[in-house]
């Protein structure tokens, strides 16, 4: 095998490695049929099979009941930015939005395009350095759903605990988030995830809405664009992203050896208390960006002295073959991703980087 370098971009992600071989065991000849799963038609047999093992999969490793439905879908999250409005603001109605950073953000931008959006917190004058504590998020109690994103990519947060909303439903992307530590899952009436950073490639999103919240879709929609079509077909009224799909059913498969989501979070807080206690052992050299108690388990960022030393830590970096560290070009600095497919090993090398290039400036 090629000399493979150590993946940290934000997304598309690292996925593991074991899952990688398996694509290219199977790619030619997709368990005996005689052709490729990206060949397959999504209504045939073989990929009928891997959408129905998917779909348990996701109900099995985060502890939902069939009263959860699962969706494998196109567009991304950003898709989903819309598409909730859409289907759930009812005409006089408005949603609550927690703004915490840039997709968040763009998550309440999209239902203002189609509905009234009350802000129910917004961080933004602190440059989304912190996400709330709960007594800070305020909505009213006829909202149609409260809206939050549960760790943000860009600015390096995390919600480390959810409010508890009554009757109003809890909708999350958790699209860098998702199965990387034990949440009560049930908590939420919907919530949705791109698969790049920690499912599987780009191309196919995770949705999950309980029939409860479900209940409450409008009607009259454009077929395609309600979810409730979707449902009804099994995520296959139109062509899916087959092969997304397939991969991300190989992606739980892994999660599940490794120990189920329990066993994901063992080595993610091992990953992360590693990488932050480099930063903090160095506070005159690196500065973490997130305040402490809103910090990334999956998204580290930080700042050096200058930008011309950040610019030299990246080339640096990357010629030890550690790639994807250059902070969003919208805030700069230094983002270090560290998803599940990411491995201890891995943390270690850009720690131990971290220690020899301080000791070289």
């Amino acid at each position: 095998m090629v000399k493979r370098n150590v993946n940290f971009n934000p997304g598309p992600a690292a996925l593991p490695l074991d899952v990688l071989r398996i694509v290219q065991e199977e790619l030619l000849d997709y368990q005996g049929s005689g052709m490729s799963i990206l060949e397959s038609s999504h209504r045939g047999k073989e990929f009928e099979a891997v959408n129905d093992q998917a779909m348990a999969l996701v109900r099995e490793l985060l502890g939902l009941g069939t009263d959860y439905q699962v969706l494998f879908l196109g567009g991304g999250a950003s898709t989903q930015f819309a598409l909730i409005p859409m289907n759930f603001i009812g005409d006089g109605e408005m949603a609550a939005y927690v703004d915490t950073g840039e997709f968040a953000s763009k998550a309440l931008k999209e239902c203002q395009n189609v509905a009234k959006a009350h802000v129910a917190f917004s961080s933004k004058e602190e440059k989304y350095r912190r996400v709330p504590k709960m007594s800070e998020i305020k909505y009213p109690d006829n909202v149609a759903y409260l809206h939050m994103c549960s760790n943000n990519t860009i600015e390096g947060t995390q919600f480390h605990e959810f409010p508890d909303t009554g009757n109003v439903p809890l909708v999350a992307d958790m699209s860098s988030d998702i199965a990387s530590r034990r949440l009560d899952y049930k908590k939420f009436s919907m919530f949705y995830a791109g698969a790049q950073k920690n499912l599987g490639p780009a191309g196919v999103t995770l949705v999950v809405i309980r029939d409860d919240f479900l209940s409450k879709a409008k009607q009259g929609i454009a077929t395609i664009l309600s979810y409730k079509t979707h449902i009804d077909n099994k995520s296959l009224y139109n062509t899916p992203p087959v092969f997304g799909v397939y991969i991300m059913k190989l992606v739980l498969e892994w999660i599940k050896s490794q120990g189920g989501v329990a066993g994901v979070e063992k080595i993610n807080v091992a990953k992360k208390d590693l990488l932050y206690g480099a930063i903090d052992a160095a506070p005159d050299f690196y500065k973490g960006i997130a305040e402490k108690d809103s910090r990334s388990w999956m998204n580290v960022t930080l700042r050096l002295p200058t930008e011309e030393i950040e610019d030299k830590f990246i080339a640096d970096a990357k010629k030890e073959g550690l790639l994807g560290i250059k902070g969003h070009r919208s805030v700069g600095g230094i983002r270090i991703s560290i998803y599940n497919a990411v491995s201890l090993e891995d943390v270690q090398r850009i720690v131990d980087f971290m220690g020899q290039f301080r000791k070289s400036c």
